[in-house]
């Protein structure tokens, strides 16, 4: 009797490490914070990756200072994709990224959007300071509000818009987003008459809703997007694996396909 309960306390003991070994082998998730216009690339190298390595690649898309705020506050994520390089390097500075894993990926400028129909009849630039146009942009510490303001100080300057267009435009905003993919959806719908955004960031679904106005290049501002590891992850090979892929032929090939520049 005594051999039978040995020879079962055996047997379990070796299914318990069998499976041990099993999970060992297994990949675990990678967990990317990302900006929410990049949702379109970044999802299709996910895919790319996932394929790839057989890890899986879990994504909270949200507004760089919105994800930033997660993470200061305990919120658990092993890279960070960020559409402001400004922002990327307050966070290394506080302590939450690797310095040496971060760099500049990919480049952006600005253009306007406004509904297809566009009701308020907007041409040019000038249109958006006209008393009555709605337009809708981002919360403070959103990169695209930084850009908006950086344009509008640049077009102020300008005899052509005169030194009351930077005021008279923002006067006109009549909501403040915390992503751009929020931004893009009012004016998508038509609840907006105006919008300043990324000019890869406008996603397939809203790309026919929208009519695009180009910003001339005297007044556009340079978007760079940036990743890096967070100092809490805890597979930074996984997370080296990713950024590798990013920054590779491959993933150069599909920032591009979505419209960005690559660094």
């Amino acid at each position: 009797m005594a051999d039978r309960y040995v020879t079962a306390f055996v047997l379990a003991a070796l299914v318990l490490v069998t499976m041990a070994g099993l999970g060992a082998d297994q990949p675990e998730d990678l967990t990317v914070f990302c900006a929410a216009g990049l949702k379109g690339a970044l999802s299709e190298l996910g895919q790319i990756y996932e394929n790839e390595s057989g890890a899986g690649v879990v994504f909270n898309f949200d507004g760089v200072q919105v994800l930033a705020a997660q993470i200061e506050n305990g919120a658990y994520a092993d890279v960070l994709v960020s559409g402001s390089n400004k922002h990327t390097q307050a966070m290394a500075a506080e302590g939450y990224l690797n310095n040496s894993s971060i760099s500049v990926f990919a480049r952006n400028w600005q253009e306007i959007i406004v509904p297809r129909a566009n009701p308020a009849r907007i041409g040019n630039l000038s249109d958006l300071a006209r008393p009555g146009v709605k337009i809708v942009m981002g919360t403070k510490d959103l990169p695209i509000t930084d850009i908006t303001m950086q344009i509008l100080d640049k077009m102020a300057t300008d005899p052509a818009y005169g030194s009351g267009y930077r005021e008279s435009v923002l006067s006109n905003a009549v909501s403040n987003e915390t992503n751009i993919n929020f931004i893009a959806s009012k004016v998508a719908l038509g609840e907006a008459d105006a919008a300043f955004v990324h000019k890869s960031e406008i996603s397939p679904e809203y790309a026919g809703k929208v009519t695009v106005i180009d910003i001339p290049e005297k007044y556009n501002v340079r978007s760079d997007y940036s990743i890096g590891i967070l100092n809490q992850s805890k597979r930074p090979d996984l997370a080296y694996g990713f950024i590798t892929l990013v920054k590779s032929e491959q993933g150069r090939a599909v920032l591009e396909n979505h419209g960005y520049e690559v660094a």
